[in-house]
């Protein structure tokens, strides 16, 4: 569809700094840039971490993700293009494939594992973590997975194509909707020398990754493989990104919690003594109960 509702911002943000994001193996021995580390996890609350992973190679996604437990914060992978195959504890399964998005709220624990279901081809997507607010941390968890069709999509005027995963662009509503983070997850696809413009509210961390092209913030160029920080400018009310060439990003943005943040692997609490519980819970095998689907 066309967008009805044109998010005209008169003052943008300006970039705060460019990120280059860090080689790392996770799960079983996937190679993975993780772009959005730990030592920025209190500069962009409430996000916790982004991985992108891509490649053509099989032998750097094809050990995949077995099963791992997860507590206190919430997971979307969105899956560019391949196969990914996710189960859990409690039994669920789903397959991602191209454009499809699995939202995963773990709250007080699940475990589970995510395996692709392919041998070559190329595969690429992107992990996020969302943290939870502490009221919610020990809340049943969910999951719920989206196929590529079923996310809300748009097209401006100047050429973009708009998926929206999370929030609300251009009056179209995302998949999801958070009520305290209010996150917004959005994928574009801009023809070169095209511009878009996103609302985004004052005091919201954002940040945008460029996985195509190059695209300019207020004169700043982000390239492939980049992720800008955008400057929490007071007055501020959204952005605006023009495509050097034909490029793809996507652009997230989030109320930040201001809560205490306490990591230990895959758990984030808000104390030490709570990791510590997430932990004895684990090996007590008191972690990774039902996932309502």
């Amino acid at each position: 569809m066309t967008d009805q509702a044109s998010d005209k911002v008169s003052t943008p943000r300006s970039v705060e700094r460019i990120i280059t994001g860090q080689a790392v193996m996770d799960g079983a021995g996937v190679k993975i840039n993780r772009v959005l580390t730990q030592t920025l996890q209190r500069r962009l609350d409430p996000f916790l971490m982004l991985d992108n992973f891509g490649s053509d190679q099989a032998n750097d996604y094809i050990a995949g993700f077995p099963s791992h437990p997860h507590r206190g914060f919430e997971t979307v992978t969105y899956m560019i293009e391949g196969r990914m195959r996710h189960k859990d504890s409690a039994g669920n399964e789903g397959l991602l494939t191209n454009g499809g998005v699995q939202w995963m709220t773990a709250g007080r624990g699940v475990i589970h594992s995510e395996m692709p279901e392919q041998e070559d081809g190329v595969m690429e997507g992107f992990q996020l973590w969302l943290n939870l607010p502490a009221r919610d941390k020990m809340r049943a968890p969910w999951y719920r997975d989206f196929n590529g069709a079923d996310v809300p999509a748009f097209s401006t005027a100047a050429g973009a194509k708009v998926k929206v995963i999370a929030g609300r662009s251009h009056g179209i509503d995302g998949a999801v909707q958070r009520a305290v983070t209010e996150p917004l997850y959005i994928d574009v696809d801009l023809p070169a020398g095209a511009s878009f413009s996103q609302l985004l509210p004052e005091g919201h961390n954002a940040f945008l990754f460029t996985y195509r092209g190059t695209v300019s913030v207020d004169g700043k160029a982000v390239a492939t493989g980049r992720m800008a920080i955008l400057a929490n400018t007071k007055g501020a009310d959204g952005v605006v990104i023009t495509a050097d060439e034909a490029s793809r990003f996507i652009l997230i943005a989030g109320q930040p919690l201001n809560e205490p943040i306490a990591q230990y692997g895959p758990f984030v609490m808000n104390t030490q003594a709570e990791l510590h519980t997430a932990v004895e819970d684990f090996r007590a095998g008191k972690l990774g109960e039902e996932a309502q689907a």
